[in-house]
């Protein structure tokens, strides 16, 4: 393969097309209307009417918001015009002959693989990545232990748990796609839907059926949600990604109101004129990578009709989403355009009857999260079980490492490995009188059951090791921030730390604490830039959701350990108690006055 071949035509994250690139779609379309038009004016003059056939099937209602678009004038995005051309559920054929030729895709195709959960990375690696779905994060030891022999086999010999309680499989050469694809089916999970215009994996609370405190059990309803989604193909015709989220109020966030659906479970009080009990709360847009929460919407919806309630927003996202601008194409637009009020109107007329609408004071206080619950030896409702939380070093764990834990589960837990977006793990079932065994087997795996407050809550993207937008390699960055802050800051309290590589996201830096997102900073103009980050301060999430506000800019990665450094003395010095927590700290002083104790800091 040529350089020429291996040259990246497209954004690997969003699928955005170089020019040459949408050049050829252009030229393709118009010769696809031409076609039609030869064919129209043919059947004209051999005496057939020539008429516009309306789409049918499945794709109908992606095929006739496309058209829409084009009849009004407007120019469908690349992406738009790749699934017009050729749907990527009807490619797989093509795939396979690539495999079998060890070829790797170009632009269209590298776009339609995604729909198979393969991520064609080049050039920060020469190789696929594979995502996968598992519904509520929740898979069985022999899944988890079958995963590992296929990043043995066909990847890097390891994974990634990801911020949305996945896994992903790196260096995955072309001639291994299909073997990989189909070995994630023969374990009983699957890869299908988790890229491109997608409804992503569906998240749930990780300790679902176990947690003490929790409303519900979100297990079957993630489960119906996943099945829903890949047995219903109308439902691949999005203009952008899609994500679901099952909050059943347990002990760990779920980060439900990042998420496009958020259903968030809640108790309703008896005497306001509402059946009481429990119902999902639902809110609608999410996506704090635009700077954005979910919205209450005001709707609460039984959970058997969770599912179809899902249903029906998704099919009016199809109908309404942008379809020429990528940027602007994710629902939380619609929404901007038309009003949460006429979106629900719109989705009531797809579920086909009125929603039950909340009334002041009929819903009860959602329990409260534990910043720590992800971590350490916690205990169930079940008497005499417990889960532990295993840290993995910023979201990686090896083959080895896998199979191990998977071990654990098995011998010592029920046999269920539960994955958080906080980039880690839980083993459930683990009597009491075998914690100390399993904690001790997790230890000699090279992992940890404990860790320090700024570790809980670290998280960090791929980074420039394997994505082409990130800036830094950020999972390095942050292990460094670790090493540095550990020796020199007696922090008492969790403070989240989120390092993110581009402007996607993916690490959820504005909702954090401290939220990093990478840069190129320009130390010396005889020189090219180094890898540097903007620092935001008091973002959060939940009864504390907000955005970051920006702190520094342009800091070097060299510089950030210091920087860190610097804000947590600051806020130790100066919190108004021992009890006030950072977020509270970090959002009652203004930026100039953080600026300034951290200064003092420095000084000292």
């Amino acid at each position: 393969m040529s350089e020429v071949d291996l040259k990246p035509a497209v954004d690997l994250t969003t699928g955005e097309f170089e020019p040459e690139q949408k050049r050829y779609f252009e030229g393709f379309v118009a010769g696809v209307q031409i076609a039609k038009a030869a064919k129209s004016v043919a059947g004209a003059v051999g005496g057939a009417p020539a008429a516009a056939s309306e789409p049918v099937g499945p794709d109908a209602a992606a095929l006739k918001a496309q058209d829409r678009v084009v009849t009004s004038g407007g120019k469908l995005a690349d992406q738009e015009k790749v699934k017009r051309e050729q749907h990527p559920f009807d490619a797989y054929g093509k795939l396979k002959e690539q495999a079998a030729a060890n070829e790797y895709p170009k632009p269209p195709d590298n776009f339609r693989w995604r729909y198979y959960g393969l991520f064609y990375v080049a050039p920060n690696q020469n190789s696929y990545m594979c995502r996968l779905r598992i519904p509520n994060g929740i898979l069985n030891w022999f899944q988890f232990a079958g995963l590992a022999d296929l990043a043995q086999r066909y990847g890097g010999g390891y994974a990634h748990v990801t911020t949305r309680a996945n896994i992903q499989i790196r260096e995955i050469e072309a001639k291994n796609a299909v073997a990989m694809v189909e070995g994630v089916q023969d374990l009983g999970l699957n890869s299908r839907g988790s890229g491109a215009d997608n409804i992503r994996n569906v998240t749930g609370t990780p300790t679902a059926g176990i947690d003490r405190q929790e409303l519900i059990d979100t297990r079957p309803y993630a489960r119906e949600w996943h099945f829903h989604i890949l047995n219903d193909r109308s439902l691949t015709g999005l203009p952008r990604k899609f994500n679901v989220a099952f909050d059943g109020a347990g002990i760990i966030p779920v980060l439900e109101d990042t998420n496009d659906i958020g259903f968030q479970a809640v108790e309703v009080k008896d005497g306001f004129g509402l059946e009481p009990g429990i119902w999902f709360k639902l809110c609608l847009g999410g996506i704090t990578g635009h700077f954005d929460f979910a919205r209450d919407t005001g709707v609460l919806v039984k959970p058997a009709d969770a599912c179809m309630v899902a249903d029906a927003v998704v099919r009016v996202f199809v109908e309404h989403g942008n379809r020429t601008d990528r940027n602007k194409a994710r629902m939380k637009y619609v929404l901007d355009a038309i009003g949460i009020e006429k979106y629900v109107a719109l989705t009531e007329e797809k579920f086909g009857r009125k929603f039950t609408r909340a009334v002041p004071g009929a819903v009860a206080e959602r329990p409260a999260f534990s910043r720590t619950a992800h971590i350490g030896v916690h205990r169930q409702k079940q008497a005499g079980l417990n889960w532990i939380g295993v840290v993995l070093p910023v979201g990686k764990v090896t083959v080895e490492q896998m199979r191990g834990l998977a071990s654990i589960a098995h011998d010592l837990g029920d046999g269920d490995v539960r994955l958080t977006v906080w980039q880690n793990l839980l083993i459930s079932g683990v009597a009491d009188d075998k914690v100390a065994l399993a904690c001790d087997r997790i230890g000699s795996l090279g992992l940890a059951t404990e860790t320090s407050a700024l570790r809980s809550g670290l998280v960090a993207c791929t980074g420039n090791t394997g994505c082409k937008f990130a800036a830094s390699n950020t999972k390095k960055h942050a292990e460094d921030i670790a090493a540095w802050c550990e020796e020199r800051v007696a922090l008492d309290t969790p403070v989240n730390i989120h390092l993110t590589g581009c402007h996607h996201s993916c690490a959820q830096h504005a909702i954090s604490e401290i939220g990093l997102i990478a840069c190129k900073v320009q130390v010396d103009e005889d020189a090219d830039p180094v890898e540097g980050y903007h620092m935001l301060i008091g973002g959060g999430f939940g009864p504390q959701a907000a955005i970051g506000r920006e702190l520094y800019r342009d800091v070097t990665a060299d510089a950030v350990p210091g920087a860190v450094e610097r804000i947590l003395k600051a806020y130790l010095a100066h919190r108004a108690s021992n009890e006030e927590s950072f977020l509270s700290f970090a959002r009652r002083h203004e930026i100039d006055a953080l600026k300034a104790m951290a200064e003092l800091e420095a000084a000292a």
